[in-house]
């Protein structure tokens, strides 16, 4: 298969960093879910079309000003089918494993639907559809762990650490978007309609309760449905990066992808621009209130 130059893999930079053009501000954005460049050794059977609805497609470049309101933008290249930032280094299932794992295993609910460090299945209208016809080796999956999750979680890591010693803490934002039919597929029938913005705070412990509201706040003022933690609260990243009582502060943004895609082309829609545009208003309301917290 010949794949178009944007899925090309990239093996030699598994995650971009965009530093600030701006006056650097305690301010990091980052992009686990958004990679494009599909690794030579997936080895995956499932057509690149349904692999694809895994992606948090176009949502680094929805962000891309992030750097001018003086934030570090951060993206993965690599898709999430093939290894997950977002998951724990030890989310594991040892089904998916081809001989023992040299250590103990933490496999979580995720996992337990296919969606852990390394996905089993992609979900489409409520149809889980295997991504191997095999187990996968030891050899491999450490191989995407060392060669693509510790490179972006080490870049994350440095960018979060510069930001707290040079300023005494950090803002955070977690960057993804979210499909249309989430609430299908985890099998809620009486659900809520899917906010074109869900933001999530693991109730309340990842950021000042005031971060959330701002930010809540501006995106309705732009005419955008939003809800707090309902269906996404955040998982591994903004858990491990918010510590607001050490002025830590990490909230997870999912976007529902018809605001500004087309889910199965993956081409964006008519919602793109006013979107960006929207999100570059959002950043400097964010930039403001970060300068205005340094100096109270």
């Amino acid at each position: 298969m010949v794949l178009p130059d944007f899925l090309q893999p990239r093996p030699e930079a598994p995650v971009e960093v965009r530093a600030p053009t701006a006056a650097a501000l305690p301010l990091v954005c980052d992009s686990p879910h958004s990679g494009t460049a599909y690794p030579a050794d997936f080895g995956h059977v499932v057509p690149l079309s349904l692999l694809r609805r895994g992606e948090d497609t176009h949502i680094h470049t929805l962000w891309q000003e992030a750097p001018a309101h003086g934030a570090t933008l951060i993206a993965a290249t690599f898709p999430r089918t093939y290894i997950d930032p977002n998951r724990s280094e030890f989310d594991i299932d040892p089904a998916m494993l081809a001989g023992d794992w040299p250590g103990p295993l933490t496999p979580g609910e995720k996992t337990r639907q296919g969606l852990g460090l390394v996905w089993a299945c992609i979900n489409k209208d409520g149809v889980a559809t295997p991504l191997y016809d095999r187990r996968l080796t030891v050899a491999e999956v450490q191989g995407r762990i060392a060669n693509y999750w510790r490179p972006y979680h080490a870049a994350l890591q440095q960018a979060i650490d510069t930001s707290v010693q040079r300023f005494g803490g950090v803002w955070h934002l977690n960057l993804h978007s979210m499909p249309s039919d989430v609430y299908r597929r985890l099998g809620r029938t009486n659900a809520p309609p899917l906010a074109d913005f869900v933001l999530g705070d693991r109730d309340g412990t990842t950021c000042a309760p005031e971060f959330i509201h701002l930010i809540g706040d501006t995106l309705r003022g732009f005419g955008y449905s939003v809800a707090c933690n309902e269906p996404y609260k955040g998982v591994e990243l903004i858990g491990r990066i918010g510590q607001p009582q050490r002025g830590r502060h990490s909230l997870q943004i999912e976007i529902r992808r018809p605001v500004y895609m087309d889910e199965d082309t993956r081409e964006p829609n008519a919602g793109f621009a006013p979107l960006q545009q929207h999100l570059d208003r959002l950043l400097g309301v964010v930039a403001g209130y970060v300068r205005a917290q340094r100096t109270a």
